[in-house]
């Protein structure tokens, strides 16, 4: 297939196609039996005859809040709260490097 060109896309239609195609559809739905009835100029299909983009707001009193002061004053405490003392356990000896003046270890030495 040198040189063929392959399309995959769908084909556009043109309007006056369109046009034609549609009524071709309208006239072969009048001969299978069918019939249209007419519906005068600006009836709607909504039979309540209201906005339905129309935004609804109701009148209801607002509703009381409930006050969270306390609670906010019981969690505001709870996160400042002071830290725990250091616990006055007998600390363990520990063993401390002893250098001379130039920084050369000389000894280690037990510290309580």
């Amino acid at each position: 297939m040198k040189g063929a060109i392959v399309s995959y896309m769908k084909e556009n239609k043109s309007k006056h196609q369109q046009s034609e195609e549609l009524a071709q559809s309208v006239q072969d739905f009048l001969n299978s039996g069918g019939h249209v009835t007419q519906v005068p100029r600006g009836t709607s299909g909504n039979f309540d005859n209201q906005n339905l983009f129309k935004q609804t707001h109701t009148d209801e009193p607002r509703s009381t809040r409930t006050p969270l002061t306390e609670v906010v004053k019981t969690l505001e405490a709870r996160k400042h709260k002071p830290n725990k003392p250091v616990s006055t356990k007998t600390k363990k000896p520990r063993k401390r490097l002893i250098v001379d003046d130039f920084g050369d270890p000389i000894r280690w030495v037990w510290e309580e």
